[in-house]
């Protein structure tokens, strides 16, 4: 598969490094030359030196023969212009980074398709979705709904006391069967477990369960679901914009921001939230706004740091679940340790919805988890396939590659080595990224 990438800032450079472990032809176009220069210096992939609307510069890109054309760019109308041109110079696909919501709406669809843009993204949209998630499921890290909710993927950070802990996987603790855990990030080690791992406290766990099995699952983890009714939202920025229109209305919301100028833009944008010109890094300021009395803190400025030590803070003065927008991916780990609570990041959470675009139809879904080095995928089982002729114990999968559960006639279903996967089957499979392709074999 060809594809060319428009912009090698943060959206583009990660997606070109995601896409670089695979076995694909990918052509990376930005103006920075320096730039360039490093990722292909370091990574399997062609760069050139160019500006995402020119048309002797795309040609020279050769759009005219790729799969897929992504234009990342941080402005809006450079990503149109360039994919309506990349369309007209024969690129069989295009996706544009956009800023404007009202492009996103359904109805909107068909005009744009008929532009020659196929895909729209707005990375700020998806990480006010997972804002809104993490709040609702609060006693969780992360949550990720599977095949369309007939199974969940819960990400806990286990605390000492906890009924897991110290429970090898081959002592039958696990074989109850109302949820499986599928994954363990310790420290910077990623763990695919076998039967003789065993959760230990500090861990962070990955378990699939039904609906009907978080509750059993919560307990077992030594977790509490808790009542949120007042959010304190660290900067004005347009994730907070989107998370507080989507939010329930019973929820009270405050919205801290430093500029002045922009606390009026905000105020006639929110009209459910109370918008306060004051300093969220100020620990005067978080007093006298009332952070001892705030259920959750959600850190979303431009500055990683800011919203990481904000979070600190707000952990400092009793706040349950905190949540910190962190860009720079090399802090990712950091805030992980220092146990700020749920870490967003836009660049991977916008890559991993472009990367399942560029998968065969037998994979529904595929998403990065952003605290482990892994991704969770659905796939299909197809008639005749390999994953089909024997029970999973006796079909030998590649290395780090662990199924988690599947969905049959809608229902979810948790596997054992027992299972035997039947044609139309999801699937639902975690891995390493460089896997995916290989697990593709399995099901077609």
């Amino acid at each position: 598969m060809r594809i060319a990438i428009a912009g090698a800032g943060e959206v583009g450079t990660h997606l070109a490094k995601l896409l670089s472990r695979e076995n694909m032809d990918i052509c990376l176009l930005d103006g920075n030359a320096e730039r360039l220069g490093i990722l292909e210096a370091n990574y399997d992939l062609m760069t050139r030196v160019g500006s995402p609307t020119s048309i002797h510069d795309l040609r020279e890109m050769g759009v005219k023969d790729v799969d897929l054309f992504i234009a990342v760019t941080p402005y809006e109308s450079q990503n149109i212009t360039s994919c309506l041109i990349a369309n007209q110079l024969g690129a069989k696909k295009t996706l544009a980074r956009v800023d404007n919501y009202e492009y996103l709406m359904p109805d909107n669809r068909p005009m744009f398709e008929k532009m020659g843009l196929n895909h729209l993204i707005y990375p700020e949209v998806l990480a006010a979705n997972e804002i809104e998630e993490a709040l609702r499921t609060n006693w969780m890290r992360y949550h990720i709904t599977l095949c369309r909710g007939a199974l969940e993927l819960c990400v806990v950070k286990i605390r000492e006391g906890a009924e897991v802990i110290g429970q090898r996987f081959d002592s039958g603790y696990f074989s109850h069967g109302k949820y499986r855990i599928v994954l363990i990030k310790r420290d910077n080690q990623t763990i695919f477990p076998i039967g003789t791992d065993e959760v230990q406290a500090g861990d962070m766990v990955y378990a699939v369960c039904t609906q009907d099995e978080m509750d059993f699952l919560r307990t077992q983890l030594g977790k509490t679901l808790r009542d949120i009714r007042r959010v304190m939202f660290y900067g004005g920025s347009r994730i907070t914009l989107k998370a507080a229109h989507s939010l329930p209305e019973n929820i009270q919301i405050k919205i801290l921001e430093a500029d002045r100028d922009r606390c009026m833009q905000i105020s006639e944008k929110v009209g459910n939230a109370l918008v306060i010109h004051a300093d969220g890094s100020s620990m005067d300021d978080l007093i006298e706004e009332g952070i001892q009395d705030t259920d959750a803190f959600v850190a979303v400025t431009d500055s990683s740091e800011a919203n990481i030590f904000a979070c600190l803070a707000a952990k400092r003065f009793g706040v349950n679940k905190t949540i910190a927008d962190v860009e720079n991916i090399d802090y990712i780990q950091m805030a992980e340790r220092l146990d700020i609570g749920t870490v967003l990041n836009k660049k991977t959470i916008t890559a991993s919805y472009i990367y399942q675009m560029l998968l065969n139809a037998s994979v529904l879904n595929v998403r990065n988890l952003t605290s482990a080095d892994a991704e969770i995928v659905e796939l299909v089982a197809t008639e005749g396939s390999r994953i089909t002729r024997n029970k999973i114990k006796d079909i030998r999968m590649p290395k780090e590659v662990i199924i988690g559960g599947l969905v049959r006639a809608k229902e979810g279903l948790l596997v054992n080595g027992d299972t035997q996967i039947l044609p139309g089957d999801q699937v639902i499979v975690l891995c390493k990224s460089h896997n995916i392709r290989e697990l593709e074999r399995y099901f077609r």
